[in-house]
C-alpha cells in the first residue's frame, strides 16, 4: 500500500478498537525487524473509546515511539493518508433489534418490570431503520418472513463507515470480522438473528443475563459496508475470506517453513496449529475480508487487487 501510494511520508496506520494492543505490537515489531525503511516513516495512531484498553494498550506499547492514540475529534477531515484497519470491531457496534408481530415490522425494546428486565415491542424507533432495509434492496418483511422472525440493523456501522471515509484523504480502508452479505444475513430461514453473547468462552442468546460480564456481538453485513462506503466515496476494492487473504499473502509458506526451522517439535506444533486455525473454513478462515479505498486511480486499484489475488465478487 505504501509503494502504490507513492511511498507518502509519513505513512499512517490507524487501528480502530486496538483491544489488548497486541496486534499493534506485533504488526510494529515486523516493521522494525523486516521493512526498516517503512518503520522510520509509519505514524500508527489507534482510536479507542475505551479508557481502561486505552490504559492496557499503552501499557504493551510504551516502546513504540510511532503511537499515540486519538479520537474521531481529534482528527481533522481528509487528513490521513495510508491504511485505517479493524479486526472484530464492527460486531461490536450495538444494533437495533427488529421483530415482525401480525406482519408488522417493529422493533424491540428493553424495559424494567419487578426489578426484572423485559422486552416490550413498539413501532420503529426511527425512519433510518426501513430506509436500511431501501438501501440493502431487501424486500422487509414479506409473506416469506414467519412470524416472529426477529434480526438487527447496524445503524451504528454506517456512520462509522462515513466518519473514516471524512477522515480518509487517501488510502485503504480494511475491514476484517466474521459476517454475511445481505441476502443470507436477511434470509427468511435466520429467524432469530445473529446476536450472540459471549461468557467464560461460552456462547448462547440470551443478553439479559451476567450483566456487564459478557460480550454481546452481531455479524457484520458486508454488502451494506460496502454500499454505504460507496455513498461516503469509498470504492470497493476487493472482498474475500480471511483464509484466501492469508494465503495470497503467504501464509502457505510460512507453514511450509516451520517443518524445515529449528524449533522443537512441540513449538512446531503449536505454531502449526495456531495457523490453521486461521484458515479454518468453520471458524477465523470464515471471517470477511473488505478492502476500500479513497483517492485512487483505476491503475492503482488494479495493482492492489492482483497483489493480494482478492476477487472482486462477495462471496460471504
Amino acid at each position: 500500500m505504501w509503494h502504490i501510494l507513492a511511498k507518502p511520508t509519513p505513512f499512517m496506520l490507524v487501528e480502530m478498537g486496538a483491544g489488548s494492543g497486541r496486534l499493534a505490537a506485533d504488526i510494529l515489531l515486523y516493521i522494525q525487524q523486516n521493512y526498516p525503511d517503512f518503520a522510520d516513516i509509519v505514524q500508527y495512531i489507534i482510536v479507542e473509546t475505551s479508557s481502561a484498553l486505552r490504559q492496557e494498550q499503552q501499557k504493551i506499547l510504551n516502546n513504540f515511539d510511532q503511537v499515540s492514540w486519538h479520537s474521531w475529534q481529534e482528527i481533522a477531515d481528509n487528513s490521513l493518508i495510508g491504511c485505517c484497519f479493524s479486526n472484530e470491531l464492527v460486531d461490536a457496534f450495538p444494533v437495533h433489534q427488529v421483530i415482525i408481530k401480525q406482519e408488522k415490522f417493529k422493533e424491540i425494546y428493553v424495559s424494567i418490570v419487578n426489578n426484572n428486565l423485559v422486552e416490550v415491542i413498539d413501532e420503529v424507533s426511527t425512519p433510518k431503520i426501513p430506509q436500511y432495509f431501501q438501501l440493502l434492496n431487501i424486500d422487509f418483511p414479506n409473506s416469506d418472513y414467519p412470524e416472529g422472525y426477529r434480526t438487527e440493523v447496524n445503524l451504528a456501522a454506517l456512520n462509522w463507515l462515513d466518519t473514516v471515509a471524512k477522515k480518509l484523504n487517501k488510502g485503504y480502508l480494511l475491514t476484517i470480522d466474521y459476517g454475511y452479505n445481505a441476502q443470507r444475513y436477511y434470509h427468511p430461514q435466520r429467524y432469530q438473528g445473529t446476536l450472540q453473547c459471549y461468557y467464560q468462552h461460552r456462547h448462547h442468546s440470551n443478553p439479559y443475563i451476567n450483566i456487564g460480564q459478557q460480550d454481546i456481538t452481531t455479524h457484520v453485513n458486508f454488502t451494506a459496508l460496502e454500499i454505504q462506503g460507496h455513498l461516503s466515496g469509498l470504492e470497493k476494492v476487493g472482498f474475500t475470506q480471511q483464509a484466501m487473504f492469508l494465503m495470497a499473502l503467504g501464509l502457505g509458506t510460512r507453514l511450509a517453513r516451520l517443518s524445515s526451522g529449528n524449533l522443537f517439535v512441540e513449538q512446531i506444533l503449536h505454531q502449526r496449529d495456531s495457523l490453521h486455525q486461521l484458515l479454518d473454513p468453520m471458524g477465523l478462515g470464515g471471517f470477511g475480508v473488505l478492502i476500500q479505498s479513497k483517492g485512487l486511480n483505476n491503475s492503482e486499484q488494479v495493482v492492489i487487487l492482483k497483489g493480494l489475488s482478492i476477487p472482486s465478487s462477495c462471496q460471504s
